[in-house]
């Protein structure tokens, strides 16, 4: 079998789900390999990519071209990681360069993929992107790439982990062309974008004939009964990164991604995909968790690890501040009493905690209460102080335009983050998307801002007349343009913004 991440995803760590997967077929002993296509389409592209001296460039291009190689080597080198503005540029440029990398209608980018004409939110799109597998960029790299992992493999089954949007338009133009050249083989497609797409209650599978099994949520024990394994008793599989390539990400150094549990152990915020989904709470005992991690950091020899859950339990967090010395790690959690505890805190930075993000959500406490967050904004405050006096770097994520928000509201979000300007490190700010299977979206009127039989939200009309036009001008023209809150974004790593900020913090 092969497993196959496909473009395009940010390329900074190795995908944590094919090695689930992996991990679960080499403990039933089926032979198998792993294609990180999304890395290797990106090293396509930077070692294909030059300046041509019959064109005229303007500046900037010219330079994102002629330096392609070198930025692209340079955000593999830790010494950018201590200049933001340095960083800034190269990881642009380098952006710049793949997007110009293709035409017929298509723009990859390093962590995004566009089409001025096929939409990713529309079934029939995907299916022609799949009959034409010879308009997609990445064509020239995947026609001769997949036919000899193929064939020296003898595969009889092909499965794609389709997890992002951005990853919709190529996984349908690669599995096209596998159909075309390889009628006889067998695909399956599975991924955080397909359970999703399977768990809205209107699902009607458009893709029969081209994909031969869809899987929704984990999909360690379906894949193996798939494949025919028998007396499957494991709970748990220990993910297997050995088939990937990990010194060819872009960080300074390999990251391990871990994920101890699915689900969201909180699981009562109004609008959440987790409950929209129904996805359930499982997650892996602590102690098993703790194997798995110091395991997979003797194998790996991480630089960082970056633990994947919804928000880390409290067991766990408590494990691993009795861990003093660890490799350096980062990941979400609740904003919670725990996190007021400085001598927790510093145990937490001692394990190697150097970043943890927060999805505080707004600064407003009775929009807290109405979405079920289960959060006070007193014990946030002190969360935040108490992180940022014991060494810890923290992401705080907002969302504007809940049904609960109103303009006074948002400038309470506002206010809060100018009092705590010193203690958040970086920001995630996002307009609100209302889940389209979700129970509350029929309390409101709705409407589609996304054309596509396969949308995963939609409009709704705001009971404030908060809309979305109102909300986006609030933090383009007040919030975003006041200077406590403009210091902090200045600090965001474009594209990679997570997953490279703790790298700032290091």
């Amino acid at each position: 079998m092969i497993l196959i991440h496909p473009p395009v995803a940010k390329p900074c760590e190795p995908p944590a789900g094919v090695a689930k997967l992996s991990g679960a077929l080499s403990s039933h002993g089926i032979n198998h390999t792993i294609l990180d296509a999304n890395i290797e389409a990106l090293l396509y592209i930077v070692s294909s990519t030059h300046l041509q001296a019959d064109k005229q460039y303007d500046k900037w291009t010219a330079r994102s071209l002629r330096n392609i190689s070198g930025n692209h080597a340079s955000i593999r080198n830790g010494r950018i990681f201590h200049n933001i503005d340095r960083y800034k540029r190269t990881v642009i440029d380098l952006n710049h360069a793949v997007e110009l990398w293709a035409d017929k209608g298509a723009t990859p980018g390093i962590a995004n993929y566009r089409h001025k004409y096929l939409s990713p939110l529309r079934s029939d799109d995907l299916l022609l992107a799949a009959e034409h597998p010879e308009e997609n960029p990445y064509y020239p790299y995947f026609s001769k790439r997949l036919p000899t992992l193929v064939e020296r493999n003898t595969a009889q089954v092909v499965g794609f982990s389709l997890n992002y949007l951005s990853q919709a338009l190529c996984t349908f133009a690669m599995a096209g062309f596998l159909k075309q050249h390889f009628p006889g083989l067998s695909i399956v497609l599975g991924g955080g974008l397909v359970t999703s797409w399977m768990k809205n209650p209107d699902w009607a599978n458009p893709f029969g004939g081209l994909i031969d099994q869809l899987v929704a949520g984990p999909g360690e024990r379906k894949l193996l009964a798939i494949l025919g394994a028998d007396d499957i008793k494991e709970e748990h599989f220990r993910p297997d990164y050995g088939l990937l390539p990990l010194d060819d990400y872009l960080a300074p150094g390999r990251i391990l991604p871990y994920s101890a549990s699915s689900g969201c152990y909180w699981n009562k915020c109004s609008f959440c995909p987790e409950k929209a989904e129904n996805n359930p709470y499982v997650p892996i005992p602590v102690d098993t968790a703790i194997d798995d991690l110091n395991e997979l950091i003797r194998l790996t020899g991480p630089f960082l690890v970056h633990l994947l859950d919804n928000a880390i339990s409290s067991p766990l967090l408590k494990r691993l501040a009795g861990n003093a010395g660890g490799v350096p790690w980062y990941g979400f959690a609740r904003i919670s009493r725990l996190l007021t505890d400085i001598e927790f805190c510093r145990g937490l930075k001692k394990s190697g905690c150097v970043m943890l993000k927060l999805g505080l959500e707004s600064g407003d406490q009775g929009v807290l209460d109405k979405m079920h967050k289960g959060i006070d904004l007193e014990t946030a405050s002190l969360a935040l102080k108490t992180l940022k006096k014991a060494g810890i770097a923290t992401y705080v994520y907002l969302i504007f335009g809940t049904p609960e928000e109103t303009l006074p509201a948002a400038r309470k979000t506002l206010e809060f983050v100018a009092r705590h300007k010193d203690e958040i490190g970086f920001l995630n700010v996002a307009l609100f998307n209302m889940p389209i299977c979700g129970p509350e979206a029929s309390r409101f009127e709705t409407s589609s801002f996304y054309e596509g039989d396969l949308s995963l939200y939609t409009d709704f009309s705001h009971p404030g007349g908060w809309n979305r036009k109102e909300v986006r001008l609030f933090l383009e023209n007040e919030f975003k343009k006041h200077r406590a809150v403009s210091g902090i974004l200045m600090k965001d790593p474009p594209i990679f913004t997570s997953n490279h900020a703790a790298f700032f913090v290091m």
